[in-house]
């Protein structure tokens, strides 16, 4: 039988997986996420990406383990996840009334094997107040997500418009990834 394993602790990216009605393990990567600021964005999530998978990979090298990451890009600024709420308030005020792109990476290792992609994704925002940017703080959902916001929740209701992939904005983009784990000999649905 073919593993499957999540080198991630997101429930994000676990309910998308289990969306598809695969059967995977979870098994959180512990790596250190720091990168050289001269990556374009691209290269930086699935640099990422490529670590947590292949750290997973070393207790369980005959897997299929997939990694993924996510960052937010406003302007030529790269924006992780906030730690405070002064850094939630920044971050949301710049993507205020603006179009922001997402990147997700996914690096999918198995054996000697492995695959790494991103897609981009650009998204608008509607102009925010100040008293909707702290209600939304308020929900404590901005502080384990890229760019301090997440789609699928509270964050759905600040987003105007995106053109691209809506699942790699909430963390792993489903289609792509399911395609990418077929050419690599994993059974799917269908």
């Amino acid at each position: 039988m073919k593993t499957l394993i999540l080198a991630s602790s997101s429930p994000r990216r676990k309910e998308l997986l289990e969306n598809l009605q695969l059967t995977f393990e979870v098994s959180s990567s512990d790596v250190d996420e720091s990168y050289d600021p001269k990556l374009t964005p691209e290269e930086i999530v699935m640099e990422l990406a490529f670590r947590k998978a292949s750290f997973v990979s070393q207790k369980h090298p005959s897997a299929y383990v997939l990694g993924s990451d996510t960052v937010v890009v406003a302007g030529n600024e790269v924006l992780g996840k906030p730690q405070e709420k002064s850094d939630a308030f920044q971050m949301l005020k710049k993507l205020s009334g603006s179009t922001h792109s997402v990147y997700t990476g996914v690096a999918i290792t198995r054996e000697n094997e492995s695959i790494k992609f991103f897609e981009k994704t650009d998204v608008t925002f509607w102009e925010l107040t100040e008293d909707e940017i702290h209600g939304y703080i308020q929900t404590g959902e901005p502080f384990d997500k890229a760019g301090g916001y997440g789609i699928q929740g509270f964050g759905s209701m600040l987003v105007k418009e995106i053109k691209g992939d809506y699942f790699s904005v909430v963390g792993l983009p489903v289609s792509k990834t399911a395609r990418e784990l077929k050419k690599l000999g994993f059974d799917l649905p269908f």
